[in-house]
């Protein structure tokens, strides 16, 4: 079964319109990875100033594999860019293997 990696990030309002663009910005830099399945971010609506990055991979080692090969690039920002500064002030990574799932019937 599938592995869920949630990366819950800690985003002052003021940082909100930052992280929605930089994560704009990289589509693509996870679709092509082997073993990818799924992506969203989510924005809180309520009661909380933390954004949930939601990946699905098929393996853990998939997703072993793509953090240590892109997941770096993909957080440095781009050329000739330098460091910036990050959009969270926190982040904490929560994984989950799938032990069922629905989805919506057809026909």
């Amino acid at each position: 079964m599938s592995v869920v990696k949630i990366n819950v990030l800690t985003v002052p309002p003021e940082m909100r319109e930052t992280l929605e663009q930089r994560f704009a910005a990289r589509a693509g830099a996870v679709e092509s990875s082997d073993g990818f399945e799924w992506f969203e971010l989510l924005r809180p609506v309520e009661g909380t100033d933390q954004y949930l990055v939601y990946t699905r991979w098929r393996t853990e080692e998939d997703y072993q594999k793509w953090a240590s090969e892109r997941m770096g690039p993909a957080h440095s920002g781009a050329p000739g860019e330098g460091q910036r500064k990050p959009a969270a002030t926190d982040a904490t990574l929560w994984s989950f293997e799938v032990v069922q799932h629905a989805a919506p019937k057809t026909g």
